[in-house]
């Protein structure tokens, strides 16, 4: 089930997210609003809920969560975007993707979840 996350998650909230995939969950996070959307099985479901809540296309990157390791992500086809001089799909800029890390983990990071 995909969840918005504006605030620290619950644990009830991861235990939806990880429905879809187990031992990860697929994100896309929203760096102007400080949101994140997750849960779903592809990271364009998760863009298309951040998109319906009115975030912006521009503002929102792929990212994965892997909540054992506590570790962030950087690959997903959302990613490619040679207009904002991303021509993979992992995240190449290392000032984004700080952002990105700081984001997740302060919405996910150390959510007891088992």
């Amino acid at each position: 089930m995909i969840q918005i996350i504006r605030s620290r998650a619950e644990p009830e909230q991861m235990l939806q997210m990880l429905e879809a995939l187990g031992i990860y969950i697929k994100l896309a996070v929203d760096v102007e609003r400080r949101i994140l959307a997750g849960g779903g099985e592809l990271h364009t479901d998760c863009e298309l809920i951040l998109l319906d809540d009115g975030s912006e296309q521009a503002n929102i990157w792929g990212a994965d969560w892997y909540p054992l390791r506590q570790a962030v992500g950087y690959e997903s086809l959302i990613n490619i975007r040679p207009s904002a001089n991303n021509r993979s799909m992992e995240i190449q800029e290392p000032v984004l993707r700080e952002d990105i890390s700081q984001i997740v983990q302060s919405l996910l990071g150390n959510v007891e979840w088992q």
